[in-house]
């Protein structure tokens, strides 16, 4: 490859940025805008080529959807990529998905379990440890806001009753809903997963703060506990 394979070697109108300026971000490939967030190359490889093969690795079909894959570590394996740049992307895979999230909140339905699991799937599907999540609803059920409580292993999450309910009445919150992610993908409860949903759900009828769901995170699928009759309202 040529040591002078640069961005300022391409047509103008070509360029990323000039195509950006002419014609609107919404008409740059994913390629093109991944460029423009990387600003540079390295040598022998313009910011375009370099942003094929961090969406492509190893020639792979992948796209935009590899993006959330990519550790800092791994990020800074790739030629080219330094901490900078690892740090970049980061920042814009989890920039896209917060504000796929914010979008999905404004029309979210949190009585229906099927709206609040695709709410949090891409938050929480590709996590490599357990994650509970606290929802806090108000008393018209609308979300106050949500909590990581307990990282977990590979294969278990830790959590007490008494540190979710501190959470509830610290916030203020008239009922709360329960997530959290299957590593493995599937999102079968164990018994554990019952155990823990019936404790809380026991000690929230006590407290005032009804349980009204907790929902088990799999890969593009999920479980809820409401619906498989694990306790009732």
């Amino acid at each position: 490859m040529s040591k002078n394979n640069t961005i300022k070697d391409m047509y103008q109108e070509e360029r990323p940025y000039e195509k950006c300026r002419r014609f609107g971000a919404e008409n740059l490939t994913d390629r093109e805008l991944l460029a423009v967030m990387l600003r540079t190359g390295t040598r022998g490889e313009n910011s375009l080529e370099l942003a094929g093969r961090l969406l492509h690795p190893d020639f792979a079909a992948e796209g935009l959807g590899s993006l959330h894959k990519w550790t800092f570590e791994k990020l800074k394996s790739v030629k080219g990529i330094g901490e900078v740049k690892a740090v970049q992307i980061l920042c814009l895979a989890e920039l896209a998905k917060r504000m796929a999230m914010e979008e999905t909140r404004k029309g979210l339905d949190f009585s229906d379990p099927h709206k609040i699991a695709a709410y949090y799937m891409e938050d929480m599907r590709h996590r490599k440890q357990e994650v509970l999540k606290l929802v806090l609803l108000n008393t018209r059920s609308c979300l106050i806001g949500d909590r990581n409580v307990s990282v977990g292993t590979v294969d278990r999450a830790l959590v007490s009753p008494r540190d979710l309910f501190h959470e509830a009445l610290m916030a203020n919150a008239s009922s709360i809903i329960l997530l959290h992610n299957h590593p493995s993908g599937d999102p079968t409860p164990s018994e554990e997963d019952m155990h823990i949903t019936r404790r809380v759900f026991e000690a929230g009828a006590m407290l005032g703060i009804r349980l009204l769901d907790h929902i088990i995170i799999g890969d593009n699928c999920f479980v809820s506990m409401k619906e498989k009759g694990i306790f009732q309202i």
